[in-house]
Order: structure tokens, then C-alpha cells, then sequence
């Protein structure tokens, strides 16, 4: 059959429905993908036939899908929770649609609009972290959460252990990320930092035991890592769950404090808000979570949850069902 995906135009949104959607191509459906140039080079690599709907560059409206759909007639839309607008023009296309989650259901008030519960979600959250009133409310067909990564030069791994550190694409500022390098500099660890949008070059002169570069491999690198030291996006809070890796949390803003809290509460992470942060709290945060089994073990018992759930492959194979 022919499958149309459509995601908004940014690695945190468009990243979780690349594994499906490329299962769905190896499983001999068309596959077309709907979203802004800014992803494009990752998904024309993996060829899911990406194109820019309309005159639309980030957000997705139904008017913008509209005329694509009449081109396309796809049999099923896979839209990701950011572009409810797909799930409008679907349905006004007659087309069925499925909605793509990028992690643990978000509040209100982060400037997305929450997606509705009469439909049914592909959920790539593990249950013990999903929001309860979400879990309680809708159709979910799960679906495990599979990292994906542009790929970029492997870590340096030395004797020590490794810590990532991370702000992700869209938060992070210099400062920070000095100050997050400070903290973990001063201990028996090698470092390696994604910068994001901060240019390695704006962290001036970094310590011997500190990697900074722009771009680092999730995929490589969160099951070598023996830390996690990152903002609380969906996509890192996953990928280092499905690894078994322990995080603390340095939540910013969107729904980095929600993810926080959840982890927080399953025991396989720690956290500090914007006040809370320096140098020595960073420190003394990681020096915690590696004092004892516990993060660990909680991380790790996550990690064989997620792994129980139905792979890309076995959902691709599935998607029949829900199609016109």
C-alpha cells in the first residue's frame, strides 16, 4: 500500500518516525514523507521520498496536506503529535490516519497542541513512564522507541568512564554548557559533548578529558555511555533508557520537565531545575547517581520493558489493518 508520514520540520519530531517509516519501506509499502527541508537529507538517504507540502516550511496545516493528498491518495497517514493539522486534512480526505508519538504524552501550555483520544497512537513511550491519564484514555498500538542518528565520528573511548553531555537542537546556550563541562571535568570521566546549536568553537578552550563537537552519533554512543548528563528531550530520555543508562536532567523548557519528573520518579534519573544549577551541583548529581546500583538497576529494568515491545518491523507488518 502507499503510506504518506508527515512530521514537523525538526530532529525531536521528525527523528521518532523515521524507524517505522523506514520498516514500512522494507516491508514493500510506498513511502512518502511530508515535512520541512530541514530533515530532508536524513530521509532522502533512507528513501522515503521526503517533499515539502505546499508553501509549508516547519508547521503542517491541513490546508497545506490537502492537494498532496489528492496526488498521492495514500491508503494511511502516519502523522507525528506535532502536525494535528495532518489528522484534519486526512479526515476530511477520508483517509485513515494514525497519530505518532515522540515520547511521554506532553502538558499543556508548551505551545503544541495536544492530540485528541478518539483515534488511535502509536506509542513509543514505555508504559511505566507514559502519562496515566493518556494510557487510561486511548487506542495505543505500542511501538518500541528505536534511536535514530545522522552518523558523525565514533566517540573517543579511553579507560574512563564515558558521560555525554547534551542540550539538544533547540535549547542549550554557552553557558551551560561551560558550566555542565566544568562539573564533569573535575571528575574521573571522559566527556563527550553534543554541542547542538552552540558552535564547539563559543566553549573557548575545553579540559583533556572533554570531546566537544556539533553533531555526535546517539545511536553510537548512549550504549557505551555510562552516563547521561542532558536537557530531558523525548528523544534522548529514550534512546539512553533503551540503552539502560542512569541521566541526570538539566530541564529547560517544552516538556523537559515532565520527562524529568517521570524519571526522577522511576529512580533512573536525577534532576535540577534552572535554579539549581552549578558546576559543583552537576558534580556532586553524578557522583550520586554512580554511588550506588540503584540508577542503574532502574534504568536498566526500563531498558528490558522497552525491549518488549512490538519492533518497527512487527508494527510495519501491522499497518494493514488500520488502512482504507
Amino acid at each position: 500500500m502507499r503510506v504518506l508520514f508527515a512530521g514537523l520540520a525538526s530532529v525531536g519530531h521528525t527523528y521518532p518516525l523515521i524507524p517505522l517509516a523506514v520498516a514500512a519501506r522494507a516491508a514493500g509499502h510506498e513511502v512518502h514523507f511530508a515535512a520541512g527541508e530541514h530533515v530532508h537529507a536524513p530521509l532522502h538517504a533512507n528513501g522515503l521520498r521526503p517533499f515539502r507540502p505546499a508553501d509549508s516550511f516547519y508547521e503542517i496545516y491541513a490546508e497545506d496536506l490537502a492537494p498532496e493528498l489528492g496526488r498521492l491518495r495514500p491508503d494511511l497517514v502516519v502523522h507525528g503529535w506535532g502536525v494535528p493539522g495532518a489528522a484534519i486534512a486526512a479526515r476530511q480526505a477520508g483517509i485513515p490516519g494514525l497519530w505518532h508519538g515522540f515520547g511521554r504524552m506532553f502538558p499543556e501550555g508548551i505551545g503544541l497542541e495536544r492530540p485528541g483520544v478518539g483515534v488511535p497512537h502509536l506509542d513509543i513511550c514505555p508504559p511505566s513512564l507514559q502519562d496515566k491519564d493518556f494510557l487510561a484514555a486511548v487506542e495505543r498500538i505500542p511501538l518500541r522507541p528505536v534511536p535514530f542518528s545522522e552518523p558523525a565520528s565514533p566517540a573517543l573511548r579511553t579507560s574512563r568512564p564515558l558521560v555525554y553531555l547534551t542540550l539538544g537542537t533547540a535549547f542549550g546556550t554557552p553557558e551551560l554548557l561551560k558550566t555542565a563541562i566544568e562539573g564533569l571535568a573535575a571528575l574521573d570521566a571522559q566527556v563527550v559533548v553534543a554541542t547542538g546549536r552552540v558552535r564547539p568553537e563559543e566553549l573557548g578552550a575545553v579540559p583533556p578529558n572533554v570531546t566537544a563537537r556539533a553533531w555526535v552519533s546517539q545511536v553510537d554512543i548512549l550504549p557505551e555511555a555510562d552516563l547521561v548528563v542532558h536537557h530531558g528531550g523525548s528523544g534522548t530520555t529514550l534512546g539512553a533508557l533503551s540503552a539502560g543508562v542512569p541521566q541526570l536532567v538539566l530541564p529547560q523548557g517544552a516538556d523537559q520537565f515532565a520527562n524529568a519528573k517521570a524519571l526522577v520518579a522511576a529512580g533512573a534519573a536525577q534532576c535540577l531545575g534552572p535554579g539549581e544549577v552549578s558546576a559543583t551541583a552537576i558534580a556532586d548529581g553524578v557522583r550520586e547517581l554512580r554511588r550506588g546500583p540503584a540508577p542503574r538497576e532502574a534504568a536498566r529494568a526500563i531498558a528490558a520493558e522497552i525491549a518488549r515491545m512490538p519492533s518497527p518491523d512487527e508494527v510495519a507488518r501491522a499497518l494493514p489493518r488500520w488502512a482504507g
